[in-house]
């Protein structure tokens, strides 16, 4: 019996040590906003829809990977907007529905990852489906401050992929 004891002791360790922790956490529309404000950190907008096939995926295979996860935790405050919620939302002074909001920012598909400056700039819209080493790559080049220096996403990425 105490060898089983031991045995679940050391399993329960081991998994506790070797599984991830979640990387990040989605916040709310409002919550992020505030939270990007304090923390002087870009937003990253997940606009996604319940029924949404590709937004699961890319929960799934994008936001899910470590590297991915860890570098929006330590450089990102992370938003999800859902497109046909009812959520009320404030913005630039205004209040919307999350799907007035989602209009606003010119969403048509889904999903669609909106990046904004910590004070709620739109700084660009990517619509569809990221792969991860993609995204990756984008999250490096607004977390790593490239597109604050104006640096062309081309030159940016031609040496990225000279890098490796």
């Amino acid at each position: 019996m105490r060898f089983v004891l031991r045995f679940l002791f050391a399993a329960a360790v081991l998994a506790a040590v070797s599984s991830p922790a979640a990387a990040f956490q989605w916040q709310g529309w409002n919550a992020g906003l505030r939270s990007a404000e304090t923390s002087h950190r870009p937003i990253l907008v997940d606009v996604y829809t319940d029924w949404c096939g590709w937004c699961k995926r890319m929960d799934r295979d994008v936001y899910a990977r470590d590297d991915v996860g860890g570098y929006l935790a330590s450089h990102f405050v992370t938003v999800r907007l859902n497109a046909e919620g009812g959520e009320l939302v404030a913005w630039q002074g205004r209040n919307y529905s999350a799907r007035t909001l989602a209009s606003a920012f010119g969403v048509t598909g889904y999903p669609t990852t909106i990046f904004l400056t910590p004070d709620g700039e739109r700084l660009v819209n990517v619509p569809g489906y990221v792969p991860a080493d993609r995204m990756l790559l984008l999250l490096r080049y607004i977390g790593d401050g490239h597109m604050d220096r104006h640096e062309k996403w081309e030159d940016y990425v031609g040496r990225a992929g000279a890098a490796r």
